[in-house]
């Protein structure tokens, strides 16, 4: 029975989700298999791998061949290489404690340079998310001057229009007083009357 690892679909429309199965060739995409040994989640950055690597290796000795995505992520986890250190010792070039030896120090490389990368994904968000932020405040900056050299010429028009008010009214307040002096000539009998009136 010829097997392959492959992926097995999973998750909701626009979400994709797999599980990393050893299942018969002839089996559907998302039918039966023989064994989970992991899933893979596509859509975080970096991906999210979880494999049972010695699951993979046992399957890769019984002569599984994996599709060209799965190969990849055996690859990525050390599946491929723990199983050429396996084939090493069967033929005696190693022991193995140097073998393990050997896959602990290629697994301490590769988690370096997964954190280094998650580092400096961090670094981009962050930088990021600083000129975003750097952008909006200078667009609020501009809006507050814009609005303010509008109201500067609103508020000149407002003085303007209060000081030609006041210089109207006093300019008719002299003529007023003007009338109430010719008032008083043209009526002297009323002002004696209401002077009188004054005095009781």
């Amino acid at each position: 029975m010829p097997v392959k690892i492959r992926l097995q679909r999973h998750g909701k429309k626009g979400k994709p989700y797999f599980w990393i199965i050893a299942a018969d060739s002839r089996s559907k995409r998302d039918g039966k298999f023989l064994e989970k040994i992991g899933h893979y989640n596509p859509t975080t950055n970096p991906a999210q791998i979880e494999l049972d690597v010695d699951s993979a290796v046992k399957w890769l000795q019984n002569g599984a061949q994996p599709t060209d995505t799965a190969r990849a992520i055996l690859s990525y986890k050390g599946a491929l290489m723990k199983n050429h250190l396996a084939g090493g010792v069967r033929k005696g070039a190693l022991t193995e404690e140097q073998a393990e030896a050997k896959f602990n120090e290629w697994l301490e490389s590769k988690k370096g340079s997964i954190d280094h990368k998650k580092a400096s994904l961090s670094e981009a968000k962050e930088k990021a998310k600083a000129e975003k932020l750097a952008a909006e405040k200078a667009v609020s900056e501009k809006r507050a001057a814009d609005a303010a050299a509008a109201a500067a010429p609103a508020e000149e028009e407002a003085t303007e229009e209060v000081e030609a008010t006041a210089e109207t009214a006093t300019e008719e307040a002299p003529a007023t007083e003007a009338q109430t002096e010719e008032a008083k000539e043209e009526n002297p009998a009323a002002e004696e009357a209401k002077e009188d009136e004054k005095e009781a």
